[in-house]
């Protein structure tokens, strides 16, 4: 058996109110995660909410990561998918729990796209020189 990705569900309880309400906070520490677990950043997106509240995406060849905050509960939801071998997102989830100063989180993980291959061959994730058969990211041909 073989997943195409992995799925970190992250339940970030009793975190610092101050640091989930600030949109620049949170903006930079889900990019800076992103970036530790080496993914590649395709794009960023973030709204916040009056009065507080904070949803934000960041797209990454591999996937995605993606928070909703509740500063007025200390809570934030945030999803890690990921694809292939070469990103950490264990990495991610435990940079953003010390950036939040969460005291109680939890990490759920589920393999997404379970494949049985006959061969057992893997499709590569990302294409490295002229090879234009094969899509970068998560898709293959």
């Amino acid at each position: 058996m073989y997943a195409l990705g992995k799925h970190l569900l992250v339940e970030l309880k009793d975190c610092n109110p101050e640091v989930l309400k600030n949109l620049d906070a949170v903006k930079n520490a889900m990019v800076s995660a992103a970036k530790k677990a080496k993914a590649t950043i395709i794009d960023i997106s973030f709204h916040e909410f009056s009065p507080f509240g904070i949803s934000g995406m960041v797209v990454i060849a591999e996937s995605h990561l993606s928070i909703h905050t509740w500063p007025e509960y200390g809570y934030a939801a945030v999803d890690i998918f990921t694809c292939g071998e070469i990103i950490k997102p264990e990495v991610a989830a435990q940079f953003l729990i010390k950036k939040f100063e969460c005291k109680n989180p939890s990490i759920v993980e589920m393999k997404r796209g379970i494949l049985s291959y006959s061969n057992n061959v893997r499709l590569p994730y990302k294409v490295q020189g002229a090879d234009l058969s094969l899509v970068a990211g998560c898709k293959s041909a």
